[in-house]
């Protein structure tokens, strides 16, 4: 046998290298010698100072078979560590370790295939002995080097090539239990070891066929683990991932997006969603929002590649939050949106910037990368209303707040979201992408009250005349409105405009208004009928457009309509009735015959909910003689692809016409307060009617005082009229009478009680604008002289024109007094 010495010199050696000498047998097919080896290991366990000199005159054989490639030897003398190593556990073992570690790297450095596999199932073994006391000095630096190298094996053969990367992974699975498993060593994370580890997992992971890998972790068979190098690297990466703290999480996940740029992953992106979906399933709960945060980094860094790319990873980022929707998104909500937006501008900043490029580049071209940026658009607008719809209320209302703020409205400016470099369709685009957002965002919004889901704050930029000048944005705004008013899952029920032969078919589901809808009402109510008549009233609308303002009209009175909004609405379709019938804006024929058609079919609606009836007999009438006599003002008719329209519409046809009075007949016979609907409807002014490009809703009112007619050719005038302040108070007060007055305040007193706030406030602020103008009028003909001594004052729509007009002298004898 090698190694045997006489029998007088081996009396003169150590006894512990006669027994490790005694395991040899002499012929290495004949393995190790069994009763020698008992002998050995109770020897070590008796005396186990004697370990560390045990291992080291093991380790300094196994070198020297190693390098006269005796590999019989070779493995007789890792079975004999593996078995001492299961055998021994005392503190003694620390130097033995020292030694079979560094037998085992002795191996992993051979060339030879199978010593590699040995070193890599004694590291294994070793891996999975508990020890009873950590070691602060002793490092996996190799092996993690080692076993990721064998990882990536390339040899030739494929039997062995598999062979070598099984052994690679488990050895990277054995370094990972034993680091990760002693608290006081941590190295394990350190970037230098993790950008080695995991692409080394997923390169292996790459290649895996036919095996569902996106669910849970699952257990495969023994079997399959151990012929498929890719289940195997994916348990291995799953555990990895399961064993990763708050202060390493990053550390194992940003290796992932460095393998997927590396080998361009992201174009197509399965095996990135399929990574993401195994990290996102993998992780602790609690650690989601990290991921999430380490993706949108990413975003970050690659905002300037190409649109597929962007896209790719923005659809890895849907199905992470898609994952983590229901555990923890962190405390980050608005950052993470924010930096969505802003990407969302990204993409429609370079989508415009090859737009404008297009007459210098081919068609085709220009046109493909438009639709790239689509593809990019509508992956960030399903992650925010992916992310917003899981949200909780409180936070998804703070989202919608933070979204709108961001939609460009005429007038003002958003900082993060500017569109001056886009040009004339940046806004445009802007406000279709982010109005998009907020209608994922708010589907499934289920609001206790109508004023949580539309506050002023959100409502009023909503509802701007700037989101009126589009036929989609309209179409958005009103879908965004369903998605918050609807909150008992009518609007399928609703969808199409059309004659409703009976509603109770439709089984709607609705609850007693309460006092807060109420009050939103009484507040807000005038701000929708405006947004649904100005609606209306606009050119380009088709026929989604009727469909969806019906389905407004429709899902108001569902939710908020008490009586008092049931006139409201009542007054509104009439006023959309007559704008069709005296045509001043002067709209096409569809659009007319589209508005009266949508009044039929509300009135129809409305007149089965509120269930009058006399006022469904009189609609009904209307509705049997249209489908007569002028079917084209019937929403079956007038939206179907070939419709004969009309070439004029006749005033005096009052039988094709919903009247006042006869509905304020049926009502008034009901209990209804039908005082007010005599009161034809009028939109409000708001302040951004007067600053947007739309044509004005009120048509100028033009005020001409006639101060002193008369003609005189002298530079001064000498008939001047005097003005006191009497003479003033008399003009002012009109009431000559005191019965007049008497029932002059009682009507004061009446509407005071019974018209809502905002016609209260719309008159007397309309007054108080008139009796300013008149003082200063007053006023100014004081201070400074007209250039003519005649003429008249014209106010038109709050401005005064001065034209020749006389001198006066005025006198306030009793001002102090006043």
């Amino acid at each position: 046998m090698p190694g045997r010495v006489c029998c007088c010199c081996a009396a003169l050696r150590p006894r512990y290298k006669r027994l490790v000498d005694n395991i040899f047998p002499e012929d290495p097919k004949d393995g190790l010698v069994k009763a020698d080896m008992e002998k050995l290991t109770f020897y070590a366990v008796s005396a186990p100072e004697k370990l560390d000199r045990i291992g080291a005159y093991l380790a300094e054989r196994l070198t020297r078979d190693v390098a006269r490639h005796r590999y019989g030897y070779v493995l007789i003398a890792m079975e004999a560590l593996d078995q001492l190593l299961m055998a021994c556990h005392s503190q003694s073992i620390k130097p033995f370790v020292e030694s079979f570690l560094h037998m085992v790297a002795k191996l992993l450095e051979s060339g030879e295939p199978k010593l590699q596999v040995l070193g890599t199932n004694s590291f294994v073994k070793f891996a999975n002995i508990e020890e009873d006391t950590p070691s602060y000095h002793r490092r996996y630096d190799f092996f993690v080097s080692r076993f990721s190298a064998m990882c990536h094996s390339c040899d030739p053969d494929p039997e062995i090539q598999n062979e070598i990367r099984i052994a690679g992974i488990r050895g990277i699975q054995g370094v990972v239990r034993k680091a990760v498993n002693d608290e006081l060593r941590a190295t394990i994370w350190e970037p230098q070891h993790m950008d080695k580890i995991v692409p080394s997992l997923l390169f292996n992971m790459q290649k895996i066929e036919d095996i569902d890998r996106t669910g849970p972790p699952s257990s495969p068979t023994v079997g399959v683990k151990e012929e498929n190098p890719s289940v195997l690297a994916e348990n291995c990466f799953r555990e990895l991932l399961g064993r990763a703290t708050y202060g390493n999480m990053n550390n194992a996940v940003r290796p992932v997006f460095a393998h997927l740029d590396h080998h361009r992953l992201w174009d197509p992106n399965e095996f990135a969603v399929s990574c993401f979906k195994i990290i996102m399933y993998s992780i602790q709960a609690q650690y989601s929002h990290h991921v999430i945060q380490e993706i949108l980094g990413h975003l970050d860094v690659r905002k300037r590649d190409s649109p597929r790319v962007r896209a790719g990873i923005i659809q890895v980022l849907l199905e992470a939050v898609a994952i983590a929707a229901k555990g923890s998104v962190g405390p980050t909500v608005l950052e993470v949106f924010n930096t969505l937006l802003k990407h969302l501008r990204i993409s429609v900043d370079f989508e415009l910037g090859d737009r404008r490029s297009s007459l210098e580049s081919a068609t085709l071209s220009i046109s493909s990368k438009e639709s790239d940026e689509r593809i990019v658009q509508n992956a960030i607008i399903q992650t925010i209303g992916f992310f917003g719809s899981n949200l909780p209320d409180y936070q998804r209302s703070e989202i919608m707040m933070f979204i709108m703020s961001k939609v460009p409205v005429l007038g003002t400016t958003s900082q993060s979201l500017d569109p001056s470099n886009l040009g004339d369709l940046g806004p445009r685009r802007i406000q279709i992408m982010l109005l998009r957002s907020l209608l994922m965002v708010t589907s499934g919004y289920k609001a206790t009250t109508i004023s949580n889901a539309l506050p002023a704050a959100f409502l009023d930029p909503l509802l701007s005349p700037s989101l009126m000048e589009d036929s989609e944005l309209r179409q958005l705004v009103l879908e965004i409105l369903h998605n918050l008013i609807d909150r008992h899952d009518n609007r399928a029920k609703l969808r199409g405009i059309r004659i409703i032969p009976d509603v109770s078919d439709l089984k709607i589901k609705r609850d007693k208004i309460s006092r807060q809808d109420v009050s939103f009402m009484k507040k807000h109510g005038q701000q929708l009928y405006r947004h649904i008549y100005l609606g209306c009233k606009e050119e380009d609308n088709v026929q989604k457009n009727f469909e969806l303002l019906f389905t407004s009209l429709a899902l108001t009175t569902i939710e908020l309509a008490n009586e008092e909004v049931v006139i409201d609405l009542i007054r509104l379709a009439i006023a959309l009735q007559d704008v069709a019938i005296i045509n001043e804006d002067n709209l096409p024929m569809f659009n007319r015959c589209g508005v009266m058609a949508l009044v039929a079919a509300y009135l129809n609606f409305l007149s089965q909910m509120i269930a009058v009836p006399a006022f469904c007999q009189h609609v009904s009438k209307v509705i049997e003689t249209r489908s007569v006599e002028a079917a084209y003002f019937l929403p079956e008719t007038i939206f179907k692809d070939k419709c004969n329209l009309p070439k004029s519409l006749e005033k005096d046809e009052t039988d094709l016409f919903f009247l006042t009075n006869k509905i304020a007949e049926s009502l008034g016979g009901s209990g209804y307060n039908v005082e007010r609907l005599s009161v034809p409807y009028v939109p409000q002014v708001t302040d951004e009617d007067r600053l947007s490009r739309r044509k004005s809703i009120v048509d100028t009112v033009s005020l001409q005082v006639d101060i002193l007619s008369g003609n005189n050719t002298e530079d001064k005038v000498d008939n001047t009229e005097e003005i006191t302040f009497e003479a003033l108070k008399k003009a002012i007060d009109n009431s000559g009478l005191e019965e007049q007055e008497k029932e002059k305040r009682r009507l004061v007193i009446e509407k005071f009680q019974k018209a809502p706030f905002e016609e209260i406030a719309a008159q007397c602020e309309t007054k108080a604008n008139l009796l300013h103008d008149r003082l200063a009028q007053i006023l100014e003909l004081t201070i400074r002289p007209p250039p003519s001594p005649s003429g008249t004052m014209t106010i038109t729509a709050g401005h005064a024109h001065y034209h020749s007009v006389p001198v006066y002298e005025m006198k306030f004898p009793d001002l102090c007094v006043y």
